[in-house]
């Protein structure tokens, strides 16, 4: 297998989290090659030294590694499967797919890619575009653990890459954090409106209790944009739903039962449905807030 520096990148969707990522890959030293559905995305990252590809499958002509970071398994089915980018690849190369899917369409994928002689890694990642930028993400990775450590090289400029277990555990992994995150944004948001409904200020309600046993990142940055009311679009609440219904599903597989799980999916299904789509899933305040509001009024 090639190693550190000559390895070929192509990273195949450069969106919130893609670009980002390529571009620490790209200042790491590695040759990278780019694509996104809207091409002029893909060709912010020229400047950087990236070249530029038009379509999935002349982007990962010649790679040994292809990263895939695609709203959901639809479209990394599409992309890989349907636009020729399989087929394109050479034998021996290694797709590495950051996206958050559910994890038997990440099996699957490896299971079509193994016959094409292809290695497969399902490797979603945690800590926003913050974290992206900073190469400080969390990697949670599915696979041949040997694979993950001989990708070493790749994985450094990104962030902590960790192996949690075969095919599929890395979305797994990743749907765990989601309900973390949901559920901690849900008890942070109904925790400010609480202390507010009976006088107090949310924005020193989050101060008094930072660095106690209610200490998380949500309730530094996701606590921080409710205060401000500043939800901006960083985590849209739209994937944050996609990956609910994910969890929901998966577990319905296995037979678990996650009331907390299907009470804040419920709440973002209605947010999502009333166009908070592409608001911040900290913005799952103003669902509460509309909520309480027009139960008031009921």
């Amino acid at each position: 297998m090639t190693t550190s520096k000559s390895r070929s990148i192509a990273f195949l969707g450069t969106g919130l989290m893609g670009a980002p990522m390529a571009r620490r890959l790209l200042h790491a030293g590695f040759a990278v090659t780019v694509w996104n559905r809207n091409h002029a995305k893909a060709q912010e990252l020229a400047g950087d030294g990236a070249v530029v590809a038009d379509t999935p499958a002349a982007a990962v002509e010649g790679a040994s590694v292809v990263f895939t970071m695609l709203t959901d398994g639809t479209a990394v089915e599409d992309v890989l499967f349907k636009q020729g980018a399989a087929e394109a690849l050479d034998t021996g190369a290694v797709v590495i797919d950051s996206s958050s899917i559910a994890p038997d369409a990440a099996r699957e994928h490896s299971s079509k890619l193994a016959e094409r002689g292809i290695a497969h890694l399902d490797a979603p990642v945690s800590g926003g575009v913050v974290g992206a930028a900073a190469g400080t993400l969390a990697i949670m990775a599915g696979g041949d653990a040997k694979l993950i450590e001989e990708l070493a090289d790749v994985f450094a400029p990104l962030g902590r890459v960790t192996h949690v277990g075969p095919s599929g555990c890395g979305q797994l992994a990743k749907l765990g954090n989601q309900q973390i995150v949901a559920i901690t944004i849900g008890a942070v948001a109904e925790a400010m409106l609480l202390v507010e409904a009976g006088g107090g200020s949310r924005e020193a309600f989050r101060r008094a209790i930072r660095g106690g046993f209610a200490e998380s990142r949500i309730l530094d940055v996701h606590g921080q944009r409710m205060v401000d009311r500043d939800f901006g679009i960083a985590g849209p609440s739209k994937l944050q739903l996609k990956d609910l219904n994910n969890i929901i599903a998966t577990a319905d597989g296995l037979a678990l039962a996650l009331p907390l799980t299907q009470a804040v999916r419920a709440e973002f299904a209605e947010f999502v449905e009333h166009g908070g789509g592409e608001t911040d899933h900290s913005g799952l305040l103003l669902q509460l807030e509309q909520k309480n509001l027009r139960s008031s009024k009921g």
